[in-house]
């Protein structure tokens, strides 16, 4: 039977808390004393003071002289244990799973971290390079066009002039321009007469092995045959004809000369069809209000005439040889435009030679102001309507 508060109060029997007090206080080890021994100890072992402590909890045996009341009362149930160093946890808790999952996940974020640090370590990431565009062929050095242009014209010149009587001039002409030890005579049979009268070099074209073909126009003029017979009449002079030659060329030794002997081509007896060109609106009143600055222009400029006072400041423009007199300006049209510096064209009829000619001329004009007028004056001229 259990014992209220009130009843132990009056027998004089101590609260069951405080029984349990004075006997921890009792089984208590002093400092440096081992639990069971009371001897000193260099440690305390948890396991053997538990022990101790549970038998000390333990309720000992009634004697014969504790009143039979106080043997009759049951012993107070057994003191709290102190909490163990440690807790226990079932490995199949959630907790204890929870721990391992997370565990698992950070060790594998670890290792991915490693493994990317050590692709890009190992194989860098390779950024494709930038689109280029193909680099130009590196071109050698330009064929020396002018060169080959004199030397096909001088060996043009020299190749188409011949004259029986004298044989040796072409050949020293031609040997200036052909390799040494080549033939001088090239297909010429030593006999006839024929004069050049102009050459003019055209086109070169480059072939392999520094080789060029270059086109040639000669203005040819074949000399009257001798009469067979004395007294007889003399031969027509015959009309002078262009014909065209294709002159074969190669760069050595520093220098052009010919390879061999050229081809006769024939020269084409039109030009090809103009493309269709626009023609620069007209400023019909401009035109009238600059017509007589024209008119005394050209009619400075004819004849070897003072142009310096008809011409803006600054302005070069050389007079015609003499011998060039002004017909008339047959027109002037003024392009539309604005502004200190206008231009128009002028349609221009001279006399020389016995004849006339009608030609077409690009005039500049600009302002020019002073202190107590402005007029229009020629600033350049130019030929044709480009």
């Amino acid at each position: 039977m259990t014992l209220g508060p009130t009843v132990r109060r009056i027998i004089g029997l101590p609260d069951a808390e405080d029984w349990e007090q004075r006997r921890a206080k009792r089984g208590k080890p002093k400092r440096g004393q081992h639990p069971a021994s009371g001897g000193p100890s260099a440690a305390v072992n948890p396991w053997e003071t538990a022990a101790q402590q549970l038998k000390e909890q333990r309720p000992a045996p009634a004697s014969a002289s504790v009143p039979a009341a106080l043997a009759a009362t049951p012993a107070p149930g057994p003191a709290p244990q102190p909490a163990a160093p440690w807790v226990t946890l079932d490995e199949r808790s959630g907790s204890a799973f929870a721990r391992r999952l997370g565990r698992g996940v950070l060790w594998t974020l670890v290792g991915a971290f490693a493994l990317l640090g050590a692709k890009s370590v190992l194989l860098p990431k390779q950024t494709p390079a930038p689109a280029q565009s193909a680099a130009p062929a590196q071109a050698g050095p330009a064929y020396p066009a002018g060169e080959a242009q004199a030397v096909a014209a001088r060996y043009a010149r020299a190749y188409l002039s011949w004259d029986e009587a004298v044989p040796e001039t072409r050949a020293a002409a031609l040997a200036a321009v052909l390799p040494e030890g080549a033939d001088t005579k090239t297909g010429w049979d030593g006999k006839g007469k024929q004069d050049v009268l102009a050459v003019e070099a055209g086109t070169v074209t480059p072939a392999a092995q520094k080789q060029a073909r270059v086109r040639v126009d000669v203005l040819v003029r074949a000399a009257p045959a001798a009469p067979p017979k004395k007294g007889a009449p003399a031969a027509p002079v015959l009309p002078a004809s262009w014909v065209g030659l294709d002159v074969p060329v190669v760069q050595a030794a520093g220098r052009v000369i010919v390879t061999g002997p050229p081809g006769l081509v024939g020269i084409p007896a039109a030009g090809p069809k103009a493309p269709e060109l626009t023609i620069p609106e007209a400023d019909v009143a401009f035109g009238e209000q600059t017509a007589e600055t024209v008119q005394k222009f050209f009619a400075a400029y004819a004849d070897g005439g003072d142009v310096e006072a008809v011409t803006a400041p600054g302005a070069s423009v050389p007079p015609l040889p003499a011998g060039v007199s002004l017909v008339e300006v047959a027109s002037w049209t003024a392009d539309k435009g604005s502004g200190p510096d206008r231009t128009g064209t002028a349609l221009v009829t001279w006399r020389t030679g016995g004849a006339q000619l009608e030609q077409t001329y690009r005039v500049e004009l600009t302002r020019v102001t002073s202190a107590d007028a402005q007029r229009w004056q020629v600033a350049a001229l130019h030929g044709g309507t480009a």
